[in-house]
């Protein structure tokens, strides 16, 4: 059993927690290449939460026109906007979001990426079930979690040497109005909800961070462990 070490980061900005991605991603290929010569080296595997202030992020592959409003909304509304090197196309952050970065050495688990988006698609499909969503599910050809034509979870990754960064974002009790300021996904026939809508009352997060846990330790076969970085 892999062991992977889980903290909760509260609520950071999401240029902090970018850099904090990238500086262990780093650390974590720095440990792989000295393992070649010393063995007994044990690259390390992290999972952290955390919420963002209200913010766009536009993958790698993704579109700047799916960003519908303007610079001028953009700073009236206070709300940040990134073009990052995660996968995918845009997406929104905000508070009431479970927000997931797992940065993992695939090496440990296995190395398939497709393998790898479709083990976190399981983890949010096993999380909704538990609070009585029992109709999570994939579609064919597009990365994320659906809850009949609404897409509830977006994931979008980068790995390097077979190391992870990037995550999930969950829409828990999340303002589902800021969807409208883009193409969520670049997908422009479906539309976004969240456990709250559905379930027609918010959802205490803390529950839904430890499902959230609790089935990534059975679904990877890891045991999280407190980070003490």
């Amino acid at each position: 059993m892999v062991q992977v070490h889980w903290s909760d980061l509260g609520t950071q900005p999401y240029q902090q927690t970018w850099n904090f991605q990238e500086d262990l991603l780093q650390q974590v290929v720095s440990q792989k290449i000295a393992k070649r010569t010393q063995p007994d080296i044990e690259p390390g595997n992290f999972f952290f939460f955390v919420e963002h202030p209200p913010v766009f992020t536009l993958g790698k592959s993704g579109h700047p026109e799916h960003l519908l409003a303007s610079a001028e909304k953009l700073a009236e509304g206070g709300v940040q906007f990134f073009k990052s090197n995660r996968g995918g196309d845009i997406t929104f952050h905000g508070p009431g979001q479970i927000v997931g970065y797992p940065i993992l050495d695939l090496d440990q688990f296995y190395t398939d990426i497709h393998r790898y988006l479709r083990e976190i698609e399981e983890v949010i499909i096993q999380t909704l079930a538990a609070f009585g969503i029992h109709n999570g599910s994939r579609k064919e050809g597009l990365t994320g979690v659906w809850v009949g034509e609404e897409k509830i979870c977006a994931i979008g990754v980068r790995a390097s040497r077979w190391v992870t960064m990037h995550g999930f974002a969950l829409n828990v009790n999340t303002d589902l109005q800021y969807f409208n300021w883009i193409v969520p996904c670049g997908i422009t026939d479906k539309a976004v909800t969240s456990m709250e809508k559905i379930l027609g009352q918010p959802i205490d997060l803390e529950l839904v961070k430890q499902a959230i846990r609790h089935n990534f330790e059975q679904i990877f076969k890891a045991r999280l462990v407190a980070y003490e970085g």
